[in-house]
């Protein structure tokens, strides 16, 4: 059973944050709760500031729409700042995690979760600042519990709808997917790998126009939207560029999005830039997961990304495996991409129910559950009337006769004694002639001899062809 902690931060960290903590089985109430809270950190502010701008100096060929891109010094000599940088954060971090105000929290944790437990860890806040700290390197989810997994929420959150409170899908898995503008980049790979998936049917838009996205959304049921091209974030409003010329915020595909919502879709994929504050917008639409790139994501980046995600998550493991796995693949390529396995991130509705690819497998909806259960009452109302008609009659006996030639051969029971009528023992010797039945003196001795041996029971199957006399007995 995979566990739940709940670490829900009110603050940021300037003034300091009031941390609750909550644990419980995951689908369940939470069984512990407790408060702590975390100081001011104004140094960590600074680092993951310097880091970040550090990290978006780097790059050339990002899915992020910039109009200028100014470069100088040499690119080893900003790999290594950028690495320096993020050990700075890493360092800050769990330090932070490791003050005194926090330490009931933590304990709390230690013990509560096993090492080898599978948990979910959402971190719940409205703070934009927090949500761009790398949690996955705290030092108990890198280190200790290696099942593991950060998603991002956010602490309120509407009822939950009935779109979102099933996790099953269609037989086959509906992906809409929008290869938005590639100027300097190659989504023809996320293509690709999109095509070759299991189980799914795939759409492409390929640099569609805002009403080819609008009619998809609005038609027809999705299960995942898939978005590949450039998109960034500006303030409190994030766009996606669907074409070489037009960009869409999410302001106006909110009422699409709902609809899709409303029909089944839950996931959402953005394998694009500066994607925080587009799951920020989307939560408000409550799709129940999406998945995003956290700062600019270099092309190869997002490809691996992509393909390892998807080979995990199409073999029937979870989400939150599949992005870890993911996500610790890239650590691989840091040496040429400095903070790549910092970028992915999940975002979810937090009454979400954790959705498997295997599961579509097996679910029918509900007109063709009721085509089936229609199918089976008249199959078996018509078996029944052909064998009240004796129309299996000869079949059955046959099956029968079948079945009782095809056992074992039994030995003879121990316990058990058959005595068999002759025809010696037919003679009546007052007469002088034979008889139909056995003989009454033949049975008399009979009957002392099977008494000598104290049967249980005797039982006697025998015609009597003549009157017994009246003072014969037993």
């Amino acid at each position: 059973m995979r566990k739940l902690v709940v670490l829900k931060l009110d603050g940021d960290l300037d003034l300091g944050v009031q941390v609750t903590l909550e644990i419980g089985e995951e689908g369940k109430r939470p069984t512990t709760e407790i408060t702590g809270k975390l100081p001011s950190n104004l140094n960590m502010a600074t680092a993951i500031e310097q880091w970040q701008s550090t990290y978006r100096s780097l790059w050339k060929f990002t899915r992020i729409k910039a109009k200028k891109i100014i470069y100088d010094g040499s690119i080893s000599q900003r790999r290594k700042e950028c690495d320096t940088k993020a050990s700075e954060v890493r360092e800050h971090l769990n330090n932070w995690l490791l003050s005194e105000s926090f330490r009931p929290v933590r304990e709390k944790w230690l013990k509560h979760l096993m090492p080898e437990e599978e948990v979910r860890v959402l971190i719940r806040t409205h703070c934009l600042q927090l949500k761009k700290l790398p949690w996955h390197l705290w030092d108990l989810i890198d280190r200790d519990y290696l099942k593991a997994e950060v998603v991002l929420s956010v602490p309120e959150s509407e009822p939950v709808t009935g779109a979102l409170q099933t996790s099953l899908w269609r037989n086959k898995i509906r992906i809409l997917a929008i290869l938005g503008d590639s100027e300097g980049i190659d989504v023809e790979q996320d293509r690709q790998l999109l095509e070759k998936l299991p189980n799914a049917t795939t759409t492409f838009l390929v640099e569609p126009q805002y009403s080819d996205i609008d009619d998809k959304l609005w038609k027809q049921p999705w299960n995942i939207l898939f978005f590949a091209g450039h998109s960034k974030s500006e303030g409190e409003t994030s766009c996606i560029y669907i074409n070489k010329t037009d960009k869409l915020t999410i302001d106006e595909l909110r009422y699409a999005l709902r609809n899709a919502v409303a029909n089944g879709l839950q996931l959402a994929i953005f394998n694009s830039c500066d994607g925080l504050g587009l799951a920020r917008e989307l939560q408000d639409l409550q799709i129940p997961q999406i998945i995003v790139m956290r700062e600019a994501v270099p092309d190869q980046v997002a490809q691996k990304f992509l393909k390892h995600f998807l080979e995990v998550f199409s073999s029937g493991q979870s989400i939150y495996a599949a992005v870890r796995i993911a996500r610790q693949r890239l650590k691989g390529i840091e040496k040429e991409y400095p903070g790549a396995s910092w970028l992915p991130v999940i975002s979810e509705h937090p009454a979400v129910v954790p959705i498997t690819w295997l599961k579509s497998r097996w679910f029918f909806n509900t007109r063709r559950l009721e085509s089936l259960l229609l199918l089976s009452l008249l199959v078996t109302a018509g078996v029944l009337g052909i064998r009240h008609q004796g129309g299996l009659q000869a079949w059955e006996l046959l099956s029968y006769d079948q079945l009782m030639r095809s056992r074992p051969q039994e030995k003879q029971d121990s316990r058990l004694l058959i005595v068999t009528v002759t025809e010696d023992d037919l003679y009546l010797p007052e007469q002088n002639q034979r008889s139909g039945s056995l003989s009454n003196l033949a049975l008399t001795k009979l009957l002392d001899k099977l008494a000598k041996l104290q049967a249980r029971s005797i039982g006697l199957d025998i015609y009597r062809s003549d009157p017994v006399q009246p003072t014969f007995s037993r």
